[in-house]
């Protein structure tokens, strides 16, 4: 195979502060002219010390070898839409090469208040499907599998092969548990994240780990069938989802093993400490 776009890549480069830069459009070009995926020109920038300029207010924080494992990971968003739109934007634009993104529902009326992805023109029209456009629209080195299903025991080994990390944006403990029970399988880390109102909780839960529910009597919803939820909520949450996400794939700094506690209302927050036998709680 040619290797002539590499030296494409590296004539457009230049030096910016301490950082070279390259126009991500000439990393497409080549990509294109060389039939390759768009995703391995941006790779081979990253891993050669150049920074192909979407990322340029990335790399500071992540480093070019963190975006370089970025774009040569796969992460699972299972749910598209309240927590999952968020998700999928932000994995997108961080430049994550891989998704997967999972929903067998459509968009509904009362989806309009939070949901990224559902406008006026989408009701009726499939969660997955509307991920995966928006994904490739806002980063098309991006690859997207969409399944317009919904996470079952039969289907789930499937959906998650490959994938280095699973996004948790259901919303009830059922599924959450059927996703762990398959990650814990496949020995990757599942980022979990709910909501309710003023309320959200997040976490990462490594195979050998406890999860939040599991210490509960089996409840599979919660205090959100009583107070909804909000615009805001789900999206800050589904920051904090991605940011562990990206974290964890990048390879920059600890995950959140413990169980973060947001209170929108008061403003409260406390890290929850999960373990055999019971919870503490930390400020």
């Amino acid at each position: 195979m040619s290797t002539f776009w590499r030296d494409t890549i590296l004539s457009a480069a230049v030096q910016k502060g301490e950082t070279r830069i390259v126009p991500w459009i000439v990393c497409r070009e080549a990509a294109l002219e060389a039939g390759i995926p768009p995703r391995q020109t941006e790779i081979w920038a990253c891993e050669n010390g150049i920074c192909p300029s979407r990322y340029e207010r990335s790399v500071g924080t992540l480093g070019l070898d963190g975006q370089a494992r970025l774009l040569s990971s796969r992460a699972a968003v299972i749910g598209c839409g309240g927590l999952g739109g968020w998700i999928v934007e932000i994995l997108a634009r961080a430049g994550v090469g891989e998704m997967v993104v999972v929903d067998g529902d459509v968009f509904a009326d009362n989806n309009l208040n939070r949901q990224l992805f559902c406008d006026e023109n989408s009701i009726g029209k499939p969660k997955a499907q509307a991920a995966k456009a928006r994904a490739q629209a806002v980063n098309g080195a991006v690859e997207v599998t969409a399944w317009n299903e919904f996470l079952t025991p039969g289907n789930a080994d499937k959906i998650l092969a490959g994938c280095q990390i699973a996004v948790d944006a259901l919303d009830g403990n059922n599924a959450r548990s059927m996703l762990l029970s398959t990650c814990r399988g496949l020995k990757i880390p599942m980022v979990h994240g709910a909501i309710g109102g003023f309320w959200g909780q997040t976490c990462v839960i490594f195979p050998e780990d406890t999860a939040p529910w599991e210490f509960m009597s089996g409840a599979d919803k919660g205090i959100e069938q009583i107070t909804g939820n909000p615009p805001f909520t789900p999206a800050f949450i589904a920051s904090i989802e991605a940011a562990e996400a990206i974290r964890i794939m990048a390879g920059v700094g600890e995950p959140l093993r413990k169980l973060l506690w947001c209170d929108l209302k008061n403003h409260e927050y406390h890290k929850v400490e999960l373990g055999a036998k019971g919870v503490t709680r930390n400020s």
